[in-house]
């Protein structure tokens, strides 16, 4: 059936809460459009995440917190509404300083959002993958976590921290647990370099962690299981697929510029069945028809 025709749920924070009561670990790669959020879903995956990295990079902008809280919500809203997954969004710094925070909390409720995702960076904020970064003091992320939890209805919040890359993890956990008594649900170590700060992390903390396996980072790559095994309740992937896409039309394109054809490149493509298969194309011929044969007189 159509997504649109689907009977939609609209408690995404609860069910992202059950989901973390499960024994197994969340993987949620990265959705930076609705036609790649369905492919997820068809595959099997139960929940998705929205990156500031991704978001940026679709509209052609640097990951600097360049885009408005409207521009995300947008996203998010028609995200839900085509997956009815429960979605983790990247929001950056909160879209400002701690009165702006209701806002941010507003428009991502109001868009389905089960989780925002807001770090202790500075604006112009970094990729977390990257040297440079300046954080806000530990007491001001606090206090854009009081205001998140004095707004939100059942919303939740991922605290991120960025600490490890400028103080080491001593400082990053310390912070951790200041935003876990400050109100965050779940918290995110950016950036940990090896197998044993990881462990060290999930051994201090005790709330449900986030691993980021992003591509050429500073961090190896750790299968899923392992982060289970340690007590990670969500690993994401939050580039990936955007990352694999953009190589992909380059190769294309650079056929049909060299070659004038794309014929080489049509045996690495979706074909249109495929593509129909995955949107549904049938089943808004069979609603159309159905209700074309509707009587009422």
């Amino acid at each position: 059936m159509p997504w649109m025709l689907e009977k939609r749920e609209f408690d995404a924070p609860q069910r992202l809460k059950a989901l973390l009561k499960e024994d197994k670990i969340i993987q949620m790669p990265g959705a930076h459009d609705q036609l790649t959020g369905l492919m997820a879903k068809k595959l099997g995956f139960n929940a998705l995440y929205i990156s500031g990295a991704a978001f940026s990079a679709s509209r052609g902008m640097p990951d600097i917190g360049y885009f408005t809280v409207t521009e995300l919500a947008d996203y998010v809203r028609g995200l839900y509404q085509a997956t009815n997954l429960p979605i983790l969004v990247d929001v950056d710094t909160g879209f400002g300083e701690v009165v702006h925070i209701p806002r941010t909390v507003l428009e991502m409720e109001g868009a389905g959002a089960a989780m925002i995702q807001m770090e202790d960076q500075k604006l112009p904020k970094k990729c977390g993958h990257l040297e440079g970064k300046e954080l806000v003091t530990a007491d001001e992320m606090c206090r854009k976590i009081d205001a998140f939890v004095k707004t939100r209805k059942n919303l939740m919040l991922m605290a991120r921290t960025d600490a490890h890359a400028i103080f080491g993890i001593e400082e990053a956990i310390k912070r951790a647990k200041m935003y876990v008594n400050a109100g965050a649900d779940c918290i995110f170590p950016e950036a940990l370099k090896t197998e044993d700060e990881f462990k060290q992390f999930a051994s201090e903390v005790k709330v449900p962690l986030l691993a980021n396996m992003t591509e050429f980072g500073k961090t190896p790559y750790i299968p899923a299981k392992k982060f289970e095994e340690w007590g990670y309740k969500i690993v994401i992937y939050p580039v990936t697929s955007l990352r694999t896409q953009m190589k992909a039309v380059e190769r294309v394109f650079t056929a049909i510029k060299n070659e004038g054809s794309q014929e080489s490149e049509v045996k690495n493509m979706q074909t249109r069945q495929e593509l129909y298969d995955l949107i549904d194309y049938a089943g808004y011929g069979e609603f159309d028809e159905g209700v074309s044969k509707s009587k009422f007189l």
